[in-house]
């Protein structure tokens, strides 16, 4: 298109957002028509890609991290022919795709955006996949807004892409100046965007949002780029076009007051129709050949921790598994990642002390076919929350590893106990939270949570503990995500001991304890966390009427709570007891820790005893 074509494609996407957002009463057009010109000349000129094909290895990725100007997104969609005007019109409308912030339940749409600050870090994600996975060169396109500049996830993206020089990366920050209250940090000087990521290694381009034919350059000089990644700082503003809207404060996430006139003001309504650049026609590198899997067996009565399970198990998984990845936030040495790194190092990927691009490259990687397990201490990955969350909302399958779990760390503290990842990850929508207490289950979970392909996979979750445990199974057992093992039972059971993790061994030598008293009680390994096994919780309530749960973990949200809701659909509930980590831990060796806590052995003996002596438990 010439530049006069362009200024009208502009004035088409700006018209579609305030039609889509009158049609809606809702929705933040005037985010959106800040942005148009740059969409536009995008669209128009410089994007790749087949919307016929949104599969095909060689198109190039677009992100709209400032999602809230969705209705910006759309318009583009319309221009390119992938939906029509009537579906623009049902914008927000129960039942439509085109959501008030966009999701892959559009087929163009790789990932969830909306939280701000999220589409810079999975964009790093996908571009590393193509620059050092697919080896295609395919362009990775941001569109950010200026208010999300301030967010710290945005800042551990930019340092990324500029130390694995991701030159396929090219972020475009509208500079509109006008936030949701008011003005942003920043206005409208670009210098200062400039002076920040010019420093972190960055190219940038200053430019004149709405000159086209400046923009149409800038793109170009980013294409053209090496060795580093691009950002184009575009002065824009806000609500561009209609007089009533321009550069005004309080009419964020508005819909124009009189749409009419505004359309009428922009120059009416346009059907232009955009014909988008062919994908880039590089095919994939050659994935080394598979083979088939042979996971670690570790023998009954060997004492091995379940982080050392994990990386050995990954490794083997990975020279099984080409489409398998490995991250890691620089504790790859406590975590056992680095098991992975030595054996596959061209897929173990290095994101240092930066949890929340961790998980955010994990997503990026997933929407490029990859398999990813990124892993750190439990305790750090409560950082990169919002991102597992956004994760599910982009039906994202990403696998995530959190080790050093717990007060069984030991002498380090409570700042590096991971005592709030069940309920983390078990609060988040279609996630699977597993915490084996083995090395052979381990290895198995492991592999399970390869299976299946990204939607049904979702957020898997394996949390694993520091220090050696004794192999209780062995290595041709099998452990079905959603199972459990029953290891002690007998007619005579007063009660349930349920566990999982660290305290399955201390339960089992707690039922040794009560066995020498005369107290028999039953022990249930729920290695399965979430999806918990129904039918075994059901079953030991049914034989023994009381169920002890066992956690290192706090009480909130983790294994009892997993326990009790089997019982919310209105069945008779057994008398629950819950043992978990209420105290505020210090430094202490881990069987003083596990002792401080209540949920050693011994403690758990003197709690059934208790129990017995003040309710009837049979």
């Amino acid at each position: 298109m010439d530049s006069e074509q362009l200024i009208q494609l502009g004035q088409q996407l700006r018209v579609d957002a305030v039609r889509a957002a009158d049609a809606a009463q809702s929705g933040h057009p005037t985010s959106s028509m800040s942005a148009a010109d740059l969409a536009a000349v995008l669209l128009a000129g410089h994007l790749h890609y087949d919307f016929d094909r949104p599969d095909h290895p060689g198109n190039d990725r677009f992100i709209l991290s400032k999602g809230h100007a969705s209705p910006l997104l759309y318009a583009m969609y319309r221009a390119a022919g992938a939906v029509d005007d009537e579906e623009l019109l049902t914008y927000r409308r129960l039942g439509s795709r085109l959501e008030g912030h966009p999701t892959p339940r559009l087929p163009w749409v790789d990932v969830a955006t909306g939280s701000l600050g999220q589409g810079l870090p999975v964009g790093v994600g996908v571009a590393l996949a193509g620059k050092r996975l697919d080896r295609v060169p395919y362009r990775v396109w941001v569109l950010s807004g200026d208010s999300e500049m301030a967010e710290g996830s945005v800042w551990e993206a930019v340092e990324h892409a500029a130390d694995q020089r991701l030159d396929n990366l090219t972020l475009v920050v509208d500079v509109n100046r006008l936030g949701q209250r008011g003005p942003t940090r920043h206005g409208w000087d670009l210098a200062a965007y400039t002076r920040r990521l010019r420093a972190f290694g960055w190219h940038t381009v200053e430019v004149d949002g709405h000159d086209v034919e400046a923009v149409d350059a800038a793109f170009d000089e980013a294409r053209s780029t090496t060795g580093r990644p691009t950002a184009v700082i575009a002065r824009t503003r806000k609500g561009r076009g209609v007089a009533a809207v321009e550069d005004q404060e309080g009419r964020h996430g508005k819909p124009l007051e009189d749409a009419g006139e505004a359309i009428e003001e922009l120059g009416g309504p346009r059907f232009v129709r955009v014909e988008v650049n062919t994908p880039h026609t590089g095919r994939s590198a050659a994935a080394p050949a598979g083979g088939p899997l042979e996971l670690p067996r570790y023998e009954r009565g060997d004492e091995v921790a379940t982080r050392n399970a994990y990386g050995e198990a990954l490794a083997a998984l990975g020279s099984a598994r080409p489409d398998v990845v490995a991250l890691d936030g620089e504790v790859s040495d406590s975590t056992r990642a680095q098991f992975f790194a030595k054996e596959h190092p061209d897929r173990f990927f290095e994101c240092y002390i930066a949890e929340q691009q961790l998980v955010a490259a994990a997503v990026g990687m997933q929407t490029r076919g990859y398999v990813p397990y990124a892993s750190s201490f439990a305790a750090f990955l409560t950082r990169a929350h919002d991102f597992v969350r956004m994760a599910a909302v982009s039906r994202a399958g990403i696998n995530v590893v959190g080790s050093h779990a717990g007060v069984a760390i030991g002498e380090d503290g409570p700042s590096q106990m991971g005592l709030e990842d069940l309920a983390m990850f078990r609060a988040v929508h279609g996630s699977t939270v597993l915490y084996p207490c083995d090395a052979n289950q381990t290895a198995h979970l492991v592999a399970a949570m390869a299976e299946g392909d990204a939607q049904s996979r979702g957020v898997r979750y394996l949390r694993t503990s520091r220090g050696a445990m004794p192999v209780l199974y062995g290595p041709d057992e099998e452990f079905p995500v959603g199972g459990s093992k029953l290891l002690r039972s007998g007619d005579d059971d007063r009660l349930t001991l349920l566990a999982a993790g660290v305290t399955v061994h201390e339960a089992l030598r707690a039922a040794d304890l009560l066995a020498q008293d005369g107290l028999p009680v039953r022990v249930v390994d729920l290695y399965s966390v979430k999806p918990v096994d129904e039918r075994a919780v059901q079953a030991a309530a049914e034989a023994t009427g009381c169920l002890v749960t066992v956690e290192d973990h706090h009480p909130q949200g983790g294994l009892g709570d997993a326990v009790a809701e089997v019982f919310a659909d209105g069945r008779p509930v057994p008398r629950l007891v819950r043992l978990a980590v209420g105290n505020m831990p210090g430094s202490a060796t881990e069987p003083e820790q596990l002792n401080a806590s209540g949920i050693d052995a011994d403690s758990i003996a003197a709690a059934v005893k208790l129990l017995a002596e003040k309710v009837v438990v049979r």
